[in-house]
């Protein structure tokens, strides 16, 4: 009788376990997800490009004559001080060897002009006996215009042919050393590279040195080797890198357009510990066409950033140097912010998840400027309140929730 009994209550009893166990199951629970709050702190917007340091003036040493230039002693990096520092030697060139055709014109040209010579010595001959006799004329006239034997027109006729022959005189000296002068032009034009005089066992011309032409230090050796160089040819760069030194970013042309000269930029990557501190100089007013790394054609604008502060804490960089420069467009020291994450488009407005009473309530926002990492809230939230982060398509109004 007693197991009759028993039986009915064990199987209401595995019924109502099986029971409670499916209404455990099927419970609804609360959504697992992660809250954060609403702040006031510090935000600041941002435009990040790549740059490079660059000595902003950057002088280039060159070859101010044709000449050898010996090779260069001194290596990049080497400070230099303006006007005393010689930086490399030059030499006269030695003159080209000359072709048949060009040497038998230049000895041509030699006998021409010694002709010449011999023709302006006979003028000059000519014009210094014309001279002596006009003289001894005028000598003469005078004696006799004393005694009143001539006229005073005559006496005035031979004072004008005296100094006429003075006069031609000293156009034949003029007329030798012209010539003189050609000469020597010829003859220099029969010095070959063959020629003793220009070279071989015979000694070299003194050295030309190359003076720094600022006080800084070598930045780049353009040629090394001892090498001819025309007139004009560089021979190496030298900069300033320690009072001189800027950055260059190449900025998109819709992002220069918001950058002010004087904004604050934050340099950052250059491989130091600490942030360095800069200010925008300049943005360039004219633009340029660049294909980016991914083939999109892309309208580029120069910006130009001058360092601020302690130049100790930038002493390893140098020119041409890649950093990251972050220029600071707005900025709030007091702004009521949010993650960026945690807010979702509602039609052509902003929203967020807030948590109330351990339940989603969706709220329509205001955002101001907003960096990526943070957003400005303008309206729709205070302080303090939590919000859902990362909201997902699981989170609903009204739908419960909890911290992950």
């Amino acid at each position: 009788m007693a197991k009759r009994n028993t039986r009915p209550i064990l199987s209401l009893f595995v019924v109502a376990l099986l029971g409670a166990g499916l209404a455990w199951s099927f419970w609804p629970r609360p959504l697992m997800v992660d809250i954060g709050n609403v702040q006031r702190e510090p935000m600041i917007v941002t435009i990040d490009e790549d740059g490079r340091t660059r000595v902003h003036d950057a002088y280039i040493v060159s070859t101010p004559v044709a000449g050898r230039l010996l090779r260069v002693e001194v290596e990049p990096g080497d400070v230099v001080e303006k006007g005393k520092s010689v930086v490399a030697q030059m030499l006269p060139i030695n003159p080209a060897a000359l072709d048949i055709r060009t040497r038998e014109q230049a000895r041509a040209a030699v006998t021409a002009a010694e002709a010449a010579l011999r023709v302006a010595k006979a003028d000059l001959n000519k014009a210094i006996a014309d001279l002596e006799l006009e003289q001894s004329e005028l000598k003469r006239t005078q004696s006799l215009a004393k005694r009143g034997t001539v006229s005073q027109s005559t006496l005035e006729r031979a004072q004008s042919k005296t100094r006429r022959a003075s006069a031609t005189r000293d156009t034949a000296e003029a007329a030798i050393s012209m010539r003189e002068a050609e000469l020597v032009n010829a003859r220099a034009r029969l010095i070959g590279f063959d020629d003793p005089k220009a070279g071989g066992n015979a000694p070299l011309e003194k050295e030309i040195p190359l003076y720094s032409p600022t006080d800084g230090r070598i930045l780049k050796i353009v040629q090394r080797s001892a090498t001819t160089l025309p007139a004009g040819a560089p021979v190496m760069e030298i900069g300033n890198i320690e009072g001189d030194l800027e950055i260059v970013v190449e900025l998109l042309s819709s992002d220069a357009v918001q950058i002010r000269e004087g904004n604050r930029v934050i340099i950052d990557d250059w491989g130091g510990e600490e942030l360095l501190g800069g200010k925008v100089s300049r943005i360039d007013p004219l633009g340029f066409t660049k294909i980016s790394a991914l083939g999109v054609e892309e309208q580029r604008v120069n910006g130009v950033i001058q360092f601020t502060g302690d130049q100790v804490k930038r002493d390893a960089l140098g020119h041409g140097f890649r950093v990251t420069a972050r220029i600071v467009v707005w900025e709030d020291d007091n702004a009521l912010v949010v993650p960026s994450n945690a807010l979702f488009r509602m039609g052509e407005n902003w929203a967020v998840f807030a948590v109330v009473e351990g339940k989603a309530t969706q709220k329509q926002v205001t955002i101001g400027r907003n960096n990526g990492l943070k957003a400005q809230i303008l309206e729709g939230l205070d302080v303090g309140d939590a919000i859902i982060l990362y909201p997902s398509a699981a989170v609903s109004d009204g739908k419960a929730v909890a911290s992950r």
